[in-house]
């Protein structure tokens, strides 16, 4: 098994970008990690999109940090089911994320100071932009694959449609082609929490020294709660009370913690508080909110797709009732209906949402046999 080969580079974009939303950015950096080596004719690159919390670390320990492992590290390797011995795979930070990409923390060249609530509102689909820009960069003319799990899965299938002969193969993990109004209400819920936070100060609070952590930790509890299924928590925490050794096991009687799985949700929302940035949590949820590619074909997923030319790989999980099996198997038929190549696999897993970041052999082993099918047609 060799090296990973993990290299992290800063590239910097001086066109401007023009956004969906009409605004236009100057110029901007995006942060990459890339791990294996680009072969000769540079056939062998595969992008993975990042979802929600996540960012260009996709592998390894991070440079800075060994503890720090890559958010899909047991995915992502020599020897792994997406093998760097064979493949040049890139993660790259998302525009208007908190990790070295320019966003909201960003300084804005036009007044010197961080970009806080005047950074631009981003899509899918402006994401989507600047990776092809970075494709460009790296000379990349066409993607063995681009692949991702939940919101990265939504950037994967925005690539099929808006470049269809760039990409060779479009893997969607534990995604959909659109949120549906329980989604957008979650997200929502998640955002007022931030917003109403006094110390958010209309998004400028960086400029008081402040962080909305109240507002983060409610957001990352409330999101955190649909990434897990109900049969996943009842094995993890049941009803149990959180007692110390020897302390009696009956109620409190008070509003503090008092069972172990309020622990764990208040564990949660502390770490993501001093680690995540508000502004971003904002911009990333509204890009979930806003996808939906079938909106400019009248509501036609089947038109929508009709030009990708990509061969497919849709992976759903049983539990996950956040983005449900249904709502790949309508990514399918649509895919079906225009005669595209589709390989789909619905996995009896009890994780709910977060099964696609987890551990999970039969799950792994058609990602192996997926990319080793890949990689044996290439040659």
């Amino acid at each position: 098994m060799s090296e990973l080969n993990l290299s992290r580079n800063t590239i910097h974009f001086a066109e401007p970008l023009p956004l969906q939303s009409g605004a236009v950015l100057s110029g901007y950096d995006l942060v990459i990690e890339t791990y294996g080596k680009l072969n000769a004719d540079k056939s062998n690159a595969v992008l993975v999109c990042h979802a929600l919390n996540a960012s260009h670390h996709v592998a390894g320990p991070s440079p800075e940090d060994p503890t720090d492992i890559g958010w899909w590290d047991n995915m992502i390797g020599p020897g792994k089911p997406v093998d760097t011995n064979h493949f040049f795979v890139i993660g790259v930070n998302n525009l208007g994320s908190c990790f070295g990409s320019t966003g909201p923390m960003s300084i804005n060249p036009a007044t010197g100071k961080p970009y806080g609530a005047e950074f631009p509102v981003v899509t899918v689909e402006d994401w989507v932009n600047t990776q092809a820009r970075l494709a460009d960069k790296l000379g990349i003319r066409k993607f063995a694959a681009v692949m991702g799990g939940s919101l990265g899965g939504m950037q994967a299938m925005a690539w099929a449609i808006q470049f269809p002969k760039r990409i060779e193969h479009c893997v969607v993990v534990a995604s959909t082609p659109k949120l549906s109004a329980q989604n957008i209400a979650f997200n929502e819920v998640a955002r007022n929490a931030i917003l109403s936070d006094p110390d958010f100060h209309g998004g400028n609070y960086y400029e008081h020294g402040v962080v909305p952590k109240r507002g983060l930790r409610l957001a990352r509890m409330v999101g955190h709660i649909t990434y897990l299924s109900d049969d996943d928590m009842a094995e993890k925490f049941g009803r149990e009370l959180q007692r110390p050794n020897g302390e009696s096991n009956d109620y409190r009687f008070s509003f503090d913690v008092e069972f172990e799985v309020e622990s764990y949700l208040r564990h949660q929302g502390d770490k993501f508080s001093n680690y995540f940035d508000a502004n971003t949590y904002l911009l990333i949820t509204r890009a979930l909110d806003y996808f939906d590619p079938a909106r400019r074909y009248d509501g036609s997923l089947n038109r929508a797709l009709a030009e990708v030319q990509a061969k497919f790989l849709v992976v759903s999980f049983s539990t996950d009732w956040r983005f449900p099996p249904n709502r790949s198997r309508e990514i399918v038929e649509s895919l079906l209906s225009n005669k595209s190549e589709v390989t789909y696999a619905e996995i009896d897993a009890p994780h709910g949402h977060d099964a696609f970041l987890l551990d999970d052999a039969r799950y792994h082993n058609l990602v192996r046999a997926y990319f080793k099918q890949m990689r044996e047609t290439q040659v």
